[in-house]
């Protein structure tokens, strides 16, 4: 939300003239990849006479992302993104009452497709090799969750179940890095934060409806045509 308060701000103070009196348009494609985090979640439902919690803990996985943009101003870029990652992740629930107790731990495979639009302020000309960035944007995510072997079951639990499909309306801010190499080749760092609705907090008992939020860490190049 700082990030996001922050992006806003600094839109409202760039200059308007270095908006209007920039060089030209010119178009620009290229690739990342790096590390995708995933935040956790838990549940809890506690009674005088039962108790039932539910985990959700993820592990860090690989993230690769396309892109292809259009410098229109002298401070500000209009950029389409492919955003792919993969991650491990580890549900965990168990209930316990008067007459039955029941729990599983289950590793999961949870596969995201990020399709998103954002505008990139800048804080330097064009011009200039190195060229911080702070981003905004939207758009969509596909969510592909899959049970993976391993699973410890005990008692009658609820599964999840063993595949599912979802999609969500989705936010993403990031603060980055262009650094011009040699001819028109940049190199560019990306740390980024999307935010979408919870798609996999029903799936467990007590179910888990916490915002989830997916960092990912990517640097890799560009080239300006």
């Amino acid at each position: 939300m700082k990030i996001r308060l922050v992006a806003l701000t600094l839109v409202f103070l760039v200059p308007y003239s270095g908006f209007a009196q920039g060089p030209k348009k010119s178009i620009y494609a290229g690739g990342m990849g790096g590390v995708a985090t995933l935040s956790g979640d838990g549940g809890s439902n506690i009674t005088p006479s039962s108790v039932a919690t539910s985990l959700f803990d993820p592990d860090n996985g690989g993230a690769a992302e396309i892109f292809a943009g259009v410098h229109l101003f002298e401070y500000a870029s209009f950029q389409m993104d492919y955003v792919y990652n993969r991650n491990q992740a580890v549900v965990v629930a168990t209930s316990a009452g008067p007459n039955s107790t029941s729990f599983f731990r289950q590793p999961e495979s949870i596969t995201q497709n990020a399709f998103l639009a954002n505008v990139l302020i800048y804080f330097r000309r064009r011009n200039s090799r190195i060229r911080p960035y702070v981003a905004e944007g939207g758009g969509a995510v596909l969510l592909h969750s899959r049970l993976s072997s391993g699973a410890i079951v005990a008692g009658n639990p609820a599964l999840p179940p063993a595949t599912s499909d979802h999609a969500s309306i989705a936010v993403r801010t990031s603060v980055g890095l262009d650094l011009r190499l040699r001819g028109p080749w940049y190199f560019r760092y990306s740390f980024g934060e999307t935010l979408t609705r919870n798609m996999l907090g029903d799936q467990v008992a007590p179910p888990q409806h916490r915002i989830p939020k997916n960092f990912q860490s990517l640097f890799g190049v560009y080239f300006r045509f």
